[in-house]
């Protein structure tokens, strides 16, 4: 008999469980897959999906408003925000249906379990039922996926406040009329400029001078224009001192440069980041380390205990699904294959920002490539000077390389203006598999596509590179006429 009843056990039924579960089960191996909710996590149903669907609503309300700017008709938009919700819960049912059902997975011969687990050991679990029946299961290895859930930071008078989160903010039928937001990273922006558009008023605070901490400050001040623009209203460099609710009135007091305010509002989006769910897993009794919380891992997704892994949101490496779902591949692949060499690639992570205009990174940093004394150039190519980008009347925007001079090895991208996450990916593809600068710039890219902008961007490098000597050494060898162009601007543009 066989000394364990699986040979996987995945904790989780999100972005890091599914891909874990389903390659385990391709790799033959017994599985279990045990998730306490719904399968499809966070970015199913409180994250990814229902926030861009959101923002693909306030999109079209503000094109509707815009309208003239293209020679048609503008107006004010009718918005029926019950129906907007139900737009979005139908846009994530179907999310479910086609990708996240329990069906899907067990007809690849996984065992779908739901409940609450926790270790008995480092090689057993209870599950924990909802309907108050539970079992004991047994694994040789396991793969921890519970992703991580809204953190709420204990600020005086949150516990007498009706405040949302992303888990209950797509819930909601009514829209507020003037919607307050603590926090300033990814949530808060996007859902930010979602409301205002969608007819909210909308205020931003952080106890940050930036919003978006992890991005460009070049490029953040350009999104954070353009929001302003679009109506958000920003209060940072604050700290949060209390709130407080009267009947429908929420209260925020902040302070500021050593002066008190207050910020009203009939709703109130805590946006202050999120922690792992750990908590009810027992992991001292399988002998798993945390770390604040988090599950500590190593760069092949293995814990403490050589038979466990973590991948995802409860590491507290990477708040991206895109990042679950890699680390996940990781993680069951070397739980299984166990010499196979995989490690996670720190110096590809990628984010996009989903707001209009888009914020996108790739790679390391301009910060990053300086603070380690990296030799690099900036590369800069404005939105302005994309001919797709003028003819749909979204010229503004930035793109950003950081790349070596001589072989133009590329080390970090990052963008802002429409559609910079698909640029994000075209350089990202360039770092993987080591396509240098000069790479993309003699690739033929289709004109006039988005992407012809990235091999644009990439042209710089020719431009860079070339100097005021080289052009006069080939006008006196071959002979010709015409002028030296002026490389006294380091930042020309061609």
């Amino acid at each position: 008999m066989a000394k364990f009843d699986y040979d996987m056990i995945v904790i989780g039924g999100g972005a890091a469980g599914l891909t874990a579960s389903g390659l385990a089960a391709n790799f033959g191996a017994k599985t279990m897959m045990v998730e306490v909710d719904k399968l499809g996590g966070d970015c199913t149903w409180t994250g990814c999906i229902p926030s861009k669907t959101l923002l693909k609503a306030g999109k079209v309300a503000k094109n509707i408003r815009e309208a003239g700017d293209y020679g048609l008709i503008d107006g004010e938009p009718k918005i029926d925000f019950k129906k907007v919700m139900q737009h979005v819960d139908q846009v994530r049912k179907e999310v479910y249906e086609d990708a996240d059902r329990p069906e899907i997975f067990e007809e690849m011969g996984i065992e779908v379990v739901f409940g609450e687990a926790s270790f008995v050991d480092s090689h057993t679990i209870k599950v924990q039922h909802k309907e108050g029946n539970s079992k004991t299961v047994s694994s040789k290895k396991f793969i921890i996926a519970t992703g991580a859930k809204a953190f709420v930071p204990p600020i005086p008078g949150i516990e007498d406040v009706d405040y949302l989160t992303n888990e209950s903010l797509f819930e909601i039928e009514e829209l507020p009329k003037e919607l307050l937001i603590i926090g300033g990273g990814p949530i808060g922006t996007e859902m930010s400029q979602a409301f205002v558009n969608l007819g909210s008023k909308v205020t931003v605070t952080d106890m940050a001078s930036q919003i978006m901490a992890n991005d460009d400050p070049e490029l953040v001040e350009i999104l954070k224009n353009e929001l302003q623009k679009q109506g958000v209203n920003y209060e940072l460099d604050a700290s949060v001192q209390k709130v407080e609710q009267s009947e429908s009135r929420i209260k925020v007091h902040i302070e500021r440069n050593g002066r008190s305010e207050v910020l009203e509002g009939d709703a109130l989006l805590m946006a202050t980041g999120r922690r792992a769910n750990t908590a009810k897993l027992n992991l001292d009794a399988a002998g798993v380390n945390t770390e604040k919380g988090n599950v500590t891992v190593n760069e092949s997704c293995r814990t403490n205990k050589r038979h466990i892994y973590a991948a995802g949101d409860v590491t507290g490496r990477y708040q991206f699904t895109h990042m679950s779902e890699h680390m996940a591949k990781i993680a069951a692949t070397k739980a299984l294959l166990k010499l196979v060499p995989m490690k996670i690639e720190k110096d590809m992570v990628s984010w996009v920002t989903f707001t209009d205009p888009e914020l996108a990174h790739v790679g390391k940093t301009e910060k990053q490539l300086m603070d380690e004394g990296e030799k690099f150039e900036a590369y800069r190519f404005p939105y302005s000077k994309i001919d797709r980008a003028l003819a749909e009347g979204e010229s503004t925007g930035l793109v950003k390389i950081f790349a070596k001079k001589l072989s133009g090895k590329i080390l970090g991208a990052t963008a802002v203006g429409a559609h910079a996450g698909e640029f994000i990916s075209e350089y990202a593809v360039a770092i993987k598999n080591g396509v240098s600068m000069r790479g993309i710039a003699d690739t033929i890219h289709p004109y006039p596509t988005w992407g012809l902008g990235a091999r644009r961007a990439a042209d710089q490098w020719y431009i860079k590179n070339q100097s005021e000597w080289s052009v006069k050494l080939i006008k006196t060898v071959f002979g010709y006429r015409g002028e030296v162009p002026d490389f006294s601007d380091p930042d020309r543009i061609v």
